[in-house]
Parts: C-alpha cells; sequence; structure tokens
C-alpha cells in the first residue's frame, strides 16, 4: 500500500502525470523549444511542428510536379511563398527551397513576446510574456493578452504599449517626451 502524498509532495509533483508519463515529457528538443521561447503550452509547439511540416510537405509536391504543370506550379509556388513572406515566416520570395526548410522555430519567432524582444520593447522573453499577459502591449487598436499570438509583417508596425500603461509613462519619461496633457488623463 502507497502511503497518501504529503503537501508539498503533491505540489511537486502537479505537473507530473505518472500513467502518461511518455507524453507529458516529449523529447529533448521539444523541451529546449518550449524554454527557448517561453512556450506556456505544449499544444501550440505541436500545431507549430504540424504548419511546419504540413508547409514542408506542399513545397515538395509543388517542386515534384510534372513539367506538364509548369504554369500552375509556379503560380502555386508564387502563392504559398507570398503567403509565408506575408507572415514572416520566410526572409524571400524567391525559391521554395526556402518553403522546404521551414521548422517550427520560424513560427515561434513570429509570436508577440518574440516581437517585442526583437524590437526592445523588452529586455528579455521572460518580460516580454509577463508585459503581454498583464495587458500592456496592444496590436494595432486591439490590447492583446495572449502571448501565442502570431503577428503578420503587415502589423508588426502597429505593436505598441497601451495608452495607460505605466510602462509607457515610464518611457515617456525617460525620453522626455511625455505631454502635459497625458498627466491628466
Amino acid at each position: 500500500m502507497v502511503r497518501k502524498l504529503k503537501y508539498h509532495e503533491q505540489k511537486l509533483l502537479r505537473r507530473l502525470d505518472l500513467v502518461n508519463w511518455e507524453a507529458s515529457g516529449g523529447n529533448l528538443a521539444e523541451v529546449r523549444a518550449l524554454r527557448r521561447y517561453r512556450l506556456g503550452r505544449r499544444e501550440d509547439y505541436v500545431q507549430y511542428k504540424a504548419l511546419a511540416r504540413s508547409v514542408r510537405d506542399l513545397a515538395r509536391r509543388l517542386r515534384d510536379l510534372g513539367p506538364a504543370s509548369a504554369a500552375f506550379r509556379a503560380r502555386c509556388a508564387a502563392a504559398l511563398l507570398e503567403k509565408l513572406h506575408g507572415l514572416g515566416l520566410v526572409s524571400s520570395r524567391q525559391s521554395l527551397a526556402v518553403c522546404e526548410s521551414l521548422s517550427a522555430a520560424a513560427f515561434c519567432r513570429r509570436r508577440l513576446p518574440c516581437l517585442l524582444v526583437k524590437l526592445r520593447m523588452a529586455q528579455n522573453l521572460r518580460h516580454a510574456v509577463t508585459f503581454v499577459e498583464q495587458g500592456h502591449v496592444r496590436v494595432g487598436p486591439e490590447v492583446v493578452t495572449d502571448p501565442a499570438l502570431l503577428v503578420p509583417r503587415a502589423v508588426e508596425d502597429f505593436i505598441t504599449w497601451v495608452d495607460a500603461s505605466r510602462l509607457r509613462q515610464k518611457v515617456l519619461d525617460y525620453n522626455q517626451e511625455r505631454d502635459d496633457f497625458d498627466l491628466a488623463a
């Protein structure tokens, strides 16, 4: 007979699933990616892997089309490359070779906290995730509280602080750009 776990033991083992331990652990590369990009949910990374795999498969199928369908292949390849470039997943629209090397990390790099670090609005990913979850960041007119938001290239320039955010006020004070009208608000 096994004794009942004490409170601190239950707390330590809260995230561990002893019945289905293989599915909860994942492989080492997956755990590294979850830590590196500060992904809160493993399901997000699994979904990014599936999307990357389907894009690679589609690019491979387009590459393998015969010479009889060259016009169709060129049209579909251009549409795929345009879509991926618009999402910010590939850097160039030149060939399908960039699509065949697409990985889940490309999706992770387009998440809002990663772009906050890239735009130097946060020092590291941990702070960026905290800022997003606390509601300090908006994309366009919408306040975003989900760090899993994938930001396309067209919307990347519209990432700003929320008007009522204390962080925005601190940045404006530091840059000596705060307006007297803002003091009343």
